[in-house]
């Protein structure tokens, strides 16, 4: 399997940083297809740390590629900002393609994101706030700035001109502060002399390296439940996490994606509003929390939390067509009285196995658990599947059982070597 997806199977923050960097020593390119600095990744490489927000996870190995997709939306200040704090820890060798069809986040996509969670009040989506949902919303209304007339100074002007005719009326219907032309082309003009030397069309990259068969792997930000058509809507976040998606967002023919595994966390958590049927607001939950450290990369904000429920995994196994799973932060488990996973809902006294589309609806499901025997040994250190507790084993099985998708990837640790492998999925 020479071209894999990687999706998150939940909520997002399955824990997909972990696997992409495990996956991604055996890639000879890193493609991230959608979202922008909303979307962060936690990566632990020895004892240090590195929390990615746009950048691939290829980054740390010299010879892997690393594409920033058509699909994504870009901010040049915070990914400069997040390439200096790179290479301030000693990350400065490394291939890296910006798409020239990927839109730019400007300014004043993060000030209408601020205004519009605050008029929406109680009813917010939850947003970081970050211009992800205004930048797209210039995309799909055709008024949008992409990489390539950034980088094309001349270009930026022109299309500078036009677009603030119109996003200064925006900006005034919701009293916020109109912009002058020259003060965002001053400013933007000197991120562009940065970026200029990556900006290209990634698709014939891929192609290229689809046709020397190499390996390709395809990182996810957020999860399926925020997909903007398939997710919670309108909870949800502007663009499509799925593996459907990733042909589009990467310029490439569907037929060449082999291989798609699913990241699962061993519970379940969400940030932002919107249901979230077996969220547990408890002790129980408050010590997944703590152990877990189940706070947001890019906001620090606490997660909510909750038991596994493997509705929403087979849900993205329908949307997704999941191969296999990556269990993570198995060993959060550890120690816990009782545990339970959630295998189907019961709605208006009927038992149902899918996520309706409607809030109102998803409100009303009722969780249905199995109730499942727990372990206390200390699982951190163990390599092999064989030699986990029965009652952890046990806890696999039931997931495969009802997903019939097989749990191929353990993660029992933050560290690389902290990964139970019961099948090789992404061979050099």
């Amino acid at each position: 399997m020479s071209r894999l997806v990687v999706v998150g199977s939940q909520w997002g923050d399955e824990g997909k940083g972990k696997v992409t960097d495990f996956l991604a020593q055996n890639a000879d390119v890193v493609v991230r297809t959608q979202g922008g600095n909303n979307a962060g990744h936690t990566i632990k490489i020895g004892n240090e740390k590195f929390a990615l927000q746009t950048i691939p996870s290829g980054i740390f190995n010299p010879n892997i590629k690393n594409v920033l997709a058509n699909g994504m939306v870009i901010n040049p200040k915070a990914m400069l900002n997040e390439l200096k704090g790179l290479e301030e820890k000693g990350i400065i060798n490394y291939k890296l393609y910006i798409s020239n069809r990927a839109h730019v986040i400007m300014p004043y996509h993060i000030d209408i994101d601020g205004a519009n969670e605050q008029f929406k009040g109680e009813h917010k989506i939850g947003t970081t706030k970050k211009g992800i949902g205004p930048c797209y919303a210039d995309k799909a209304n055709r008024i949008g700035i992409r990489m390539g007339d950034l980088v094309n100074l001349t270009t930026f002007r022109k299309v500078l001109e036009e677009t603030l005719l119109i996003k200064n009326k925006e900006l005034k219907m919701l009293g916020l502060k109109e912009y002058d032309v020259d003060e965002i082309y001053d400013e933007y003009k000197e991120y562009a002399l940065q970026l200029k030397d990556f900006v290209c069309d990634t698709s014939l990259i891929l192609d290229e390296e689809i046709k020397q068969n190499k390996n390709i792997l395809f990182e996810g930000a957020q999860g399926t439940m925020l997909c903007l058509d398939h997710g919670t809507y309108p909870y949800v976040t502007s663009s499509s996490p799925t593996a459907a998606s990733v042909p589009l967002n990467a310029g490439i023919a569907p037929k060449y994606i082999d291989h798609c595994v699913g990241i699962c966390k061993a519970y379940t958590t969400r940030v932002g509003e919107g249901p979230f049927p077996t969220e547990l607001k408890d002790s129980l939950g408050d010590h997944i929390r703590e152990v877990g450290h189940e706070y947001g990369t890019v906001t620090k904000r606490p997660r909510r939390v909750g038991y596994l429920d493997l509705v929403v995994v087979n849900y993205a196994k329908r949307i997704s067509g999941i191969d296999s799973l990556a269990l993570m932060l198995f060993d959060v488990l550890t120690g816990i009285k009782e545990l339970k996973i959630c295998v189907s809902y019961t709605l208006d006294g009927n038992i149902i196995n899918t996520i309706p589309s409607t809030l109102d609806e998803y409100e009303r499901c009722i969780p249905n658990y199995i109730t499942l025997p727990t372990w206390q040994e200390d699982i951190t250190n163990i390599k092999d599947f064989s030699k986990l507790p029965l009652e952890a084993k046990n806890y696999v099985k039931v997931i495969e059982k009802y997903t019939g998708i097989s749990v191929d990837m353990i993660s029992v640790g933050a560290e690389r070597n902290q990964t139970i492998i019961r099948k090789q999925i992404f061979n050099k």
